[in-house]
């Protein structure tokens, strides 16, 4: 494994990134039409953007993030809706808007190329923006995408009983209701047994889903597993389409897209790169950052070769 940060330094920059106060405040916003953004920028090289998964918000990445920022200058925002951002109610939030809002970023940025470094939600975004690409509909190139655990394959996904009940037609009582108690117990299921998450972590996973109303706006963010598949088509046909390299970090323990997400990967997409990480869910930058660090790394190696 490449040891990036080490020593004193290394694991008091890890500890400062992993307060979500100090992750906000090194944070800045900017306008999606009449909306805000939180985003972060930081770190030396080529640019890499990372696009977190639902319910929570880019700070999910921030184990990683001090990793990431020796080797790459790394982009990341809350999507709309999420985290940090404004969460506008009766607002039509799907995937293909969420993508018009990275381009946007990233274009307004002058980024000519990237690679993308995607979860859960996200992966849906960056199957959408390489579904651009390849109609030369976007101002930049995608160099490399890895995707993390996500449904990928709606067919294969098996959503928690509480996304199911928040996508019905009782999502909008039951949002209102959730509490810390049944969001906890719920989010719990998604970890692998090794590093699940303490109850700091819980705090901070919760007020990022409830901050700025957010509980409100569960139900129409959740509509994104029915866009699935109506544009099941399109977003498959754009990982076997692809251009550049890709790879599959994956989870094993997820239940919700873990290993049988991973094999149906397999099947489906020529030259299929996936590496499975052991008793790890669904959240491997989160659980297991040095060795998600490790995987990501190799294959970035053998992207430059």
């Amino acid at each position: 494994m490449e040891q990036i940060m080490t020593g004193r330094a290394g694991a008091a920059l890890a500890a400062s990134e992993g307060r979500l106060e100090s992750w906000q405040e090194r944070g800045c916003w900017f306008r999606y039409g009449e909306h805000a953004i939180f985003s972060r920028m930081a770190g030396r090289g080529e640019p890499l953007v990372l696009l977190h998964g639902f319910p929570t918000a880019s700070w999910d990445w921030h184990r990683l993030w001090p990793m990431l920022c020796q080797q790459y200058t790394v982009y990341t925002l809350d999507l709309l809706g999420f985290g940090l951002s404004d969460k506008p109610l009766g607002y039509g939030y799907s995937i293909e808007d969420q993508a018009d809002l990275v381009q946007g970023w990233l274009a307004g940025l002058g980024l000519g190329r990237v690679h993308l470094l995607t979860h859960d939600y996200g992966n849906s975004v960056a199957q959408e923006l390489m579904a651009r690409e390849q109609e030369g509909q976007l101002p930049f190139g995608l160099d490399s995408v890895c995707f993390l655990n996500g449904a990928l394959f709606p067919e294969m996904h098996r959503p928690l009983l509480i996304q199911k009940v928040l996508h019905s037609r009782f999502g909008g009582l039951i949002s209102r209701a959730l509490g810390r108690r049944a969001f906890e117990h719920s989010f719990r299921q998604l970890f692998g047994s090794q590093n699940p998450p303490d109850d700091q972590d819980m705090d901070d996973f919760w007020m990022l889903v409830t901050y700025n109303n957010g509980r409100a706006v569960l139900p129409d963010l959740i509509r994104f597993m029915e866009e699935r598949r109506l544009h099941r088509n399109r977003w498959v046909g754009a990982l076997q389409a692809a251009r550049q390299p890709l790879r599959l970090i994956s989870g094993a323990a997820d239940p919700v897209s873990g290993a049988a997400m991973a094999a149906r990967y397999r099947e489906l997409v020529p030259g299929a790169d996936v590496v499975s990480l052991r008793h790890v869910g669904h959240y491997p930058h989160f659980e297991h950052p040095w060795e998600m660090f490790s995987a990501y790394q190799a294959f970035q190696r053998s992207v430059r070769r």
